[in-house]
């Protein structure tokens, strides 16, 4: 039997930061070729996604834009990794659709996680309908206890602008320049507008604490337990660069 060895190449391991230790067999003994199956059972990274949540006016606010933050990125990958590909594409929602700019973008782009939470929150939210207060943004309209509530335009318009900006404190003289922009609208002083959140309220019922007064500045929704805000359904859809 011949003394020469061959060096034969170690087959991967699950643990690719130890040092592979060679093996030798006898040249009339070869080892047998590792077919798939003998293969470890792994994955390997191929890329990656990077979820960013940035609206076009906070965006402006840096000085930036969308497009001139998505080149500036590829550019540093380019120097980073130059052969690396890329694929940029940006999240699109519906106006005031609310939300945090991160969770439209992963449900736009179908991340399966929002999805799955996106759709537990529907069904409570249907559950739920039967109880509280339902701000329906999609359909413009506001159930109270299960039942339609009978809100004029300027008073849903009123409700929704505080529920969109939810925790912040909103002024009398923005709800005005907000609401009453149109050509044949009356601009009210800004005292006219506590006469509309009274309104409001009243037709709240038991629920018109929702709305909080803010002594010498104006008024502010915060989240509530028996309040439900109601989006419509689908997801935003998402457009290229």
């Amino acid at each position: 039997m011949s003394n020469i060895a061959l060096l034969e190449r170690p087959a991967p391991t699950r643990a690719p930061h130890l040092r592979p230790v060679p093996r030798f067999v006898e040249q009339d003994a070869p080892a047998a070729p590792a077919t798939p199956a003998d293969l470890p059972a792994t994955r390997s990274p191929r890329g990656f996604a990077l979820y960013v949540g940035l609206d076009e006016i906070k965006a402006a606010g840096a000085g930036v834009s969308l497009p001139l933050l998505v080149d500036a990125l590829r550019r540093t990958l380019a120097e980073l990794a130059p052969e690396a590909e890329t694929h940029a594409t940006v999240a699109l929602a519906p106006h005031g659709s609310g939300g945090r700019d991160l969770d439209v973008v992963r449900l736009a782009l179908h991340e399966p996680g929002a999805i799955a939470r996106a759709k537990a929150a529907t069904e409570t939210e249907e559950k739920n309908e039967d109880y509280g207060v339902t701000v329906d943004i999609s359909r413009k309209r506001v159930l109270i206890d299960g039942e339609s509530a009978a809100f004029t335009y300027k008073e849903f318009e009123l409700l929704q602008y505080l529920v969109l900006r939810e925790g912040r404190t909103i002024e009398r003289s923005e709800l005005v320049g907000a609401l009453w922009q149109a050509p044949e609208d009356e601009t009210p002083g800004e005292r006219t507008i506590d006469v509309h959140v009274r309104r409001l309220r009243a037709k709240l019922g038991r629920y018109e604490d929702i709305v909080r007064t803010v002594r010498g500045v104006g008024y502010r929704f915060d989240r509530h337990a028996d309040v439900v805000i109601r989006y419509g359904h689908g997801t935003p859809s998402p457009d290229r660069f």
